[in-house]
């Protein structure tokens, strides 16, 4: 699974490609309803990743992301500092604890460029010029209460 999570002057969101033992790839785009930093983002986007996965019933995953902040804080390399990231860095870990093998790496920049261009292509080929698709928009939040148990 590559993530990643940007905010910009129109919004934030959050993409996710998979890529299956086979070969299929998998893309998501989600537009985040809330203004948020770059950090937040990519934690929203690490978060919506693994759930998807659990519930595709994929036991072993591959996390790629260009955020060397947000992977180093994964491997214990870099400490969680800011407040606001805290509860989206434990829920995370308790999402990642149900695989039976997890494995988190960083991706420089410069090599992430193809999930962005292949997101980007995937979204564009799903619509010709002259159709258009109304989304259903719900709210949800995406990091429970952290009392609450993970089912």
């Amino acid at each position: 699974m590559y993530f990643d999570g940007a905010t910009r002057h129109d919004g934030a969101s959050a993409r996710l490609v998979f890529v299956s033992q086979e070969k299929y790839v998998f893309t998501h785009s989600f537009v985040l309803t809330q203004l948020c930093s770059t950090n937040m983002a990519e934690y929203r986007a690490l978060i919506l990743g693994p759930q998807m996965a659990i519930e595709m019933g994929v036991k072993d995953l591959d996390i790629y992301d260009d955020s060397q902040l947000v992977i180093k804080q994964f491997l214990e390399e870099y400490e969680v500092k800011k407040d606001n990231l805290v509860s989206y860095h434990k829920y995370a870990l308790r999402l990642l604890d149900k695989f039976k093998i997890i494995k988190l790496q960083h991706v420089p920049r410069s090599s992430n460029r193809m999930t962005d261009a292949l997101v980007n292509f995937v979204a564009t080929l799903a619509l010709g010029a002259e159709e258009s698709m109304n989304v259903p928009i719900c709210s949800r939040w995406v990091v429970a209460p952290l009392d609450e148990e993970l089912q």
